[in-house]
Formats: C-alpha cells, sequence, structure tokens
C-alpha cells in the first residue's frame, strides 16, 4: 500500500489539507481495495487552520515511512518553516520519498532547498513573493503543475486537484485516474494553464513616466493596426530609441505591451458579451481571426471559445444561445 502523509502546519489553508485526503482516499483498485493509506501529521496535536483548529493523529515521525508527503500552502507563505520539519523533509527526500506541494505548499517545499536550480510553480498571485524569498528557484506561474520526478509543484488551490490526479495516473495509469477524476467531478486533463485564471490586469503605467501620455494613446488606439514606426513618430524617437527606453520603463516592447492590451480587452469582451470571437478579434485590433487566436492563446494559455465558457455569465451565454436560435430562425423564415 502507498502510504500518503499530508503535512499540516500553523496556518494551514483547509482547501489544500483537504484536497489530498478527498482524492485519494475514493481511489479504489479493480477489487475494490484502497491502493492509499492516507494520514495527517503535524509538529503539534493541534494546529491552527484559521476559523477553525484541527486535531492531528500524528507527529512529525509520520514522515518518516510515507512514500508521498504532501505539503499544502499556509495562509501566510512568509512564515518560515520550522527546522525541524525541514531536517525531516529533507531526510525523506534523501530516502527516495517523493514530495508534492498544494499552492503555497512550495514556499515549504523551498524553504528545504530541494528545488533550487529547479523549474516550479505556486499560485500566481504569490508567484513575484516566491521569487524574491527563492531566487534559486525557477519559478513558472502560467502551468498547474510542474512534475520535476520526485519533487512536483502546483498552483492555486483547484491545481492541487490536477496535481492529485496526475500522481494518482503515475501510480496506477490512466484508467484510474479517470475514475477518481470522474468522483472529483474533474477533468483529467484541464486545457491551458494558470494565465487563464489571471484577472486581467491593466499595464501598469509608470506614474509620472515620459511615456505615460504614449501608454493612454495605446491603450486607446489599441483596435487600431498601429506600426513601431507609428508609435515611435507619438513619441517623437527614432524605433531604436524607442525600444530600448520603452524596455527600461516597462520591461517589455511597445508591440508587446499593444498585444497584451488587446488581449485584455478581448478578455473583458468574451465574459460580457456575445459577439462572435472572429468579430471581437477584430474589434480588438487584430488584422486576421488566426492571428487573434494565436496571441490569445499564448497570452492566456487557452483559446477564446474555452476562454468564453469558463468565465462568460450564464445569462450572458443563455442571451447567446437565444441569439443564435433567432439567427436560425430568420434563415429557416427567408429560406424559399
Amino acid at each position: 500500500m502507498h502510504r500518503v502523509t499530508v503535512l499540516a502546519l500553523d496556518g494551514v489553508v483547509a482547501f489544500d489539507l483537504a484536497t489530498p485526503l478527498e482524492v485519494f482516499t475514493r481511489v479504489r483498485l479493480p477489487d475494490g481495495s484502497r491502493p492509499y493509506d492516507v494520514r495527517v501529521c503535524a509538529p503539534r496535536p493541534e494546529v491552527d487552520a484559521g476559523l477553525f483548529t484541527v486535531k492531528v493523529a500524528h507527529g512529525l515521525e509520520a514522515l518518516d515511512d510515507a512514500d508521498t508527503i504532501v505539503l499544502p500552502g499556509c495562509h501566510d507563505p512568509a512564515r518560515g518553516v520550522p527546522e525541524r520539519v525541514v531536517a525531516q523533509l529533507r531526510s525523506a527526500a534523501r530516502r527516495g520519498t517523493r514530495l508534492a506541494s498544494i499552492c503555497a505548499g512550495a514556499f515549504v517545499l523551498a524553504a528545504t532547498g530541494l528545488l533550487d536550480g529547479k523549474r516550479a510553480t505556486t499560485h500566481w498571485a504569490g508567484a513575484e513573493l516566491f521569487r524574491a524569498m527563492h531566487p534559486e528557484v525557477v519559478i513558472d506561474p502560467d502551468v498547474l503543475y510542474v512534475d520535476n520526478g520526485q519533487f512536483l509543484t502546483s498552483a492555486g488551490a483547484a491545481a492541487g486537484l490536477d496535481l492529485c490526479l496526475h500522481l494518482i495516473r503515475r501510480d496506477f495509469g490512466s484508467a484510474m485516474a479517470a475514475d477518481a477524476a470522474r468522483l472529483s467531478v474533474m477533468p483529467l486533463e484541464r486545457e491551458g494553464g494558470q494565465a487563464q485564471f489571471i484577472a486581467p490586469s491593466a499595464p501598469s503605467l509608470p506614474r509620472g513616466s515620459v511615456f505615460e501620455p504614449l501608454l493612454v494613446w495605446l491603450e486607446e488606439s489599441s483596435d487600431r493596426d498601429l506600426t513601431l514606426a507609428e508609435i515611435a513618430a507619438r513619441a517623437g524617437m527614432s524605433t531604436r530609441t524607442l525600444n530600448r527606453r520603452f524596455r527600461e520603463q516597462t520591461g517589455t516592447t511597445p508591440l508587446q505591451w499593444l498585444h497584451r492590451a488587446r488581449i485584455r480587452r478581448a478578455q473583458h469582451l468574451l465574459e460580457t458579451t456575445t459577439h462572435p470571437v472572429d468579430r471581437i478579434g477584430g474589434q480588438v485590433g487584430f488584422g486576421s481571426p488566426t492571428a487573434f487566436r494565436d496571441r490569445f492563446k499564448r497570452v492566456v494559455g487557452t483559446n477564446p471559445h474555452d476562454y468564453r465558457r469558463a468565465f462568460q455569465s450564464s445569462a450572458q451565454r443563455s442571451a447567446q444561445r437565444s441569439a443564435q436560435r433567432s439567427a436560425q430562425r430568420s434563415r429557416i423564415a427567408t429560406t424559399p
């Protein structure tokens, strides 16, 4: 039997803690037996989980014979990890134990040094703090999970489900993982990555920057087919000087900034209107539907149709279906 031990530290996020318990305890082999022995351990018998306290049956000694250790996130990821916990996780890694983190649990795993030089992920909202605290780890905030073999990390809370299903597939194959996914009412594979769930905030406009008027103009003119030469002329600079100084101020190029502004506008229209996807691409300034779809996929991590299905309100979807039915009835009525 495969032993899964979930480590609960003070401030543990209840959702992260419950996810591996629910997923792994529901798995059944074809003969009906349970392939996973799931336990929760903690440094002390009671753990502060914010709105309530969790009573834990096992101490840290439960880490010693675990085949997989799952590290849920904590509400304060910057909070230090107890040295005893760090030492036991390192010891488990030396024995070949698999370690997997959910959401901000990546901060706990990174505190051990086991992720140094490796690619990892965490919730997109904590990516910058993670990068500042653990610069030796290659953080990728655009994916749902990262599998380094022995060490795995996942993004926001729901991505913990994706990671657990991935581990089941690694351990017992796709058929078992598919059964577990159905029990969790989850797809075994989700389209795209974290980027599709990141709130489409406006591209930053540096206060007092010489480029602030230019960025306002770019935002307002994002639906036009602008060239780099036109943008440079508006800024009163050569294209070479514009590119260099723009990157210094914003961290990107004028055209990349413009594309991001267009995609942000497209996300808003996909969520709030029933306009056809190709029409939206034209509205936000893309010259062809293919260019729009390619750029949208590159920035958001999924295609416009799937993004709309995921984020459009039920009222908008109902209006869209009504409009489609009306159009169909009109075509039938005008057919000779």
